[in-house]
């Protein structure tokens, strides 16, 4: 029997072998099969990835873009508060000027009244010297008893009064 135990051994150590490659294939299968899935889920997430890198790209363009409108946007409002402050200006100056022309023509207006009520005055005093000149040379009087003067028409004035200086807004009615 002795020569059979080593082919008895062999034999086992081959039946060993064969068991330690089937449970390495086994293995080699299994880690292939692991290998093919990780690489089937880091395609996915590859794709994944260029999707959403093209989606962040596509962001980044819209916040550009949505940028560039703010900034033009902001010009434009600096713009708008610089010609509101012009026409502010603008207004002021002109009510300025408005009331510098109605002073005016309230202070000419004055000057002609004190102008007519000296012409008036003077008027009186002419009839009078007539009158009296007319006397001293002994001619017919041509008035009907004395001197009445004409009672003074007080034409009605309109008052100009100051136009209130508004905030800044034109009204165009």
């Amino acid at each position: 029997m002795a020569p059979s135990a080593p082919r008895t051994r062999a034999a086992a150590d081959l039946r060993m072998k064969q068991i330690t490659l089937d449970n390495q294939s086994c293995t080699i299968r299994r880690l292939r099969a692991q290998f093919a899935t990780e690489r089937r889920g880091l395609a996915t997430m590859k794709k994944e990835l260029e999707d959403t890198q093209v989606a962040l790209e596509a962001s980044h363009k819209v916040i550009a873009g949505l940028t560039e409108i703010g900034l033009s946007m902001s010009k434009r409002i600096e713009k708008m508060k610089v010609k509101k402050q012009l026409a502010k200006t603008n207004h002021v100056d002109c009510h300025k000027k408005f009331q510098a022309h109605i002073h005016k023509a309230e202070d000419s207006m004055q000057a002609q009244h004190l102008i007519i009520e000296a012409l008036v005055d003077e008027k009186g005093s002419l009839l009078q010297t007539i009158q009296g000149l007319q006397e001293a040379n002994n001619a017919p009087t041509p008035f009907d008893g004395e001197w009445e003067e004409e009672p003074e028409e007080e034409p009605e004035e309109e008052e100009i009064e100051d136009i209130p200086l508004g905030e800044g807004e034109i009204d165009d009615e």
